[in-house]
């Protein structure tokens, strides 16, 4: 197992020993596609490792935007953090009830907001219940705390910077998305979006950075991925995806071996996808 790190990614075992650190926060942020016919909120009611709190990605973003869950306006992210409790001085933990899916996105959202105490949960809820570790469905009390948020504009990208990259290379694209969505042969989850993927764009699935307990693979073994995908880890990266949520896990992995320049773009396919007037590419 990877060496814990309280700002990229810690164990179940960190965690356990952590639970009771007066200024650590949990943040259940579970979500999923809108296939799935899943209700996350329902199942964090139900059972959610002690002290947790909701973190609602798709309320917790632009609600002006047309798209889903794109970054909240900073005053809005500070709002919702300290409603549920989250502030300056806080070390912030990060966890799913899939393992390591959604909840790379709000451990991103807070890197993007200049607090970097925060980690994801390896293996996630799955991985805390399978070794015994408590559940409960009792909420946790809120005390309000200050937040002060310093946006690290450079960590995302919009449509433009990314047609730009696209047409001069200088920044490489990399896919989150599966590879039957990437080579534009099965059907976006999301109704009325082309098929295919941003030409010059690389394809690494959100899954084969995980293993079959849904860790994240070790420093090499997550290099080799990338790297047998042609993703050349010297020059920077966007990470996209469907959504901009698990592009961020692609961001997660980066981070952990060490790789200096990359950021989301956060419309991801769900923007590129949608205007006929973007280029698209199909096949490998």
């Amino acid at each position: 197992m990877p060496e814990s790190d309280p700002k990229s990614l810690v164990s179940t075992d960190w965690l356990a020993q952590h639970l009771e650190d007066p200024d650590l926060r949990l943040l259940d942020a579970s979500w999923y596609l809108p296939n799935a016919d899943r209700d996350p909120k329902a199942e964090y009611a139900g059972a959610h490792i002690p002290g947790a709190r909701f973190f609602d990605i798709d309320e917790i973003a632009d609600l002006r935007s047309t798209l889903p869950h794109m970054v909240p306006p900073v005053e809005k992210f500070m709002s919702r953090m300290r409603a549920i409790g989250v502030g300056d001085g806080h070390q912030v933990v990060v966890y799913d009830s899939a393992g390591i899916f959604s909840a790379p996105r709000v451990w991103w959202l807070f890197h993007l907001m200049g607090k970097t105490d925060v980690a994801v949960l390896d293996g996630g809820l799955p991985k805390w219940r399978a070794e015994g570790h408590p559940v409960t469905d009792a909420r946790p009390q809120i005390r309000d705390r200050h937040m002060t948020v310093t946006r690290q504009n450079d960590m995302v990208k919009d449509v433009t910077q990314v047609a730009a990259a696209s047409k001069l290379g200088d920044w490489q694209i990399v896919d989150a998305r599966a590879a039957d969505r990437f080579r534009g042969e099965a059907p976006e989850p999301r109704p009325g979006l082309r098929m295919g993927h941003i030409p010059g764009s690389k394809n690494v699935p959100w899954n084969s950075l995980l293993n079959d307990d849904q860790t994240m693979k070790s420093p090499a073994e997550l290099k080799a991925v990338f790297e047998a995908a042609g993703v050349d880890l010297d020059k920077p990266v966007i990470s996209s995806c469907g959504s901009g949520v698990n592009a961020c896990i692609l961001d997660l992995a980066l981070t952990r071996i060490g790789h200096a320049r990359h950021a989301v773009y956060d419309g991801a396919w769900a923007e590129w996808g949608m205007y006929n007037d973007l280029k698209i590419a199909t096949g490998a």
